[in-house]
């Protein structure tokens, strides 16, 4: 659970995340932040959109855990993008999470003719120390390139959908190659995996569930995982993958489930 990746700015980021999305402000998201770092998460990701930042914040606050061992994600939505415009939302975040700093701040979507000014806007905040670290979400290779022909700063994060039936082997290919750390959401495919017979041999093999055996392909990948839940045996399950390892040939037979098969949607044809 202590294991991190080294960012290109020389940050450190936990492999294993809590992913809040759709948890409720409030009570909801609060038990579950509590929850994930009471068992040992020490990274939270949520986003302006999720509307739970201040339930993020209040459980923060309340946990034993130092400030500094924590590793805080937001973003933001592509309504708030534009350079003054991010600068605010940013500040309307920090507000809601109370903290001084946020560790990463992502650009949720590529908005075209706006995310390379709310670049520049991460890109100060990042100067300035309000951020740790800076990157996106849902860009493609041809958004990165458009990006970084323009930016001072290269992404350090590019948090995508990324699971078995989604293997985006050529994004994750380039961002290696870019040295920009990729990030999954939906690594559990919302459970539409767990019955299949490749996934049921693979937990049987390991004497694991089938979403610890999707998380440890995620890992096996390089790529950093936040799944998410509110259930406190779910939270607790999905951390415990640090004990084991995929053969190679076991990581292969899930790389071939791939059918390039989005279930979220396609920041290609996506209505902003």
């Amino acid at each position: 659970m202590s294991d991190d990746t080294t960012l290109h700015n020389g940050v450190k980021m936990p492999w294993l995340g809590l992913g809040v999305y759709k948890a409720e402000e409030g009570n909801e998201v609060e038990r579950a932040v509590k929850t994930a770092i009471e068992a040992g998460y020490r990274s939270i990701d949520t986003a302006s959109f999720y509307f739970n930042e201040s339930g993020v914040g209040n459980a923060v606050k309340d946990v034993e855990v130092p400030r500094e061992e924590l590793f805080i994600t937001t973003k933001v939505w592509n309504d708030d993008q534009g350079y003054e415009e991010t600068l605010a939302a940013f500040e309307e975040s920090r507000k809601k999470l109370d903290l001084d700093y946020i560790d990463l701040y992502l650009i949720h979507w590529p908005v075209a003719g706006k995310f390379k000014d709310t670049w520049r806007a991460l890109e100060k905040l990042y100067k300035d120390g309000l951020v740790k670290a800076i990157g996106v979400s849902n860009f493609q290779i041809h958004h990165l390139k458009d990006l970084m022909e323009t930016a001072e700063i290269k992404p350090m994060v590019n948090q995508v959908e990324f699971h078995p039936l989604l293997t985006q082997k050529e994004l994750l290919n380039y961002c290696k190659q870019e040295n920009i750390q990729l990030e999954a959401w939906r690594p559990l495919t919302r459970g539409e995996l767990f019955d299949d017979p490749t996934v049921v041999e693979l937990s049987k093999k390991y004497g694991k569930s089938p979403a610890q055996v999707m998380l440890r392909w995620n890992l096996e990948h390089g790529v950093v995982t936040i799944p998410k839940s509110v259930t406190e045996k779910r939270i607790v399950e999905n951390a415990d993958i640090f004990d084991f390892e995929l053969e190679q040939a076991d990581v292969e037979k899930l790389d071939q489930l791939n059918q390039n098969k989005r279930l979220g949607p396609d920041p290609d044809n996506f209505d902003f």
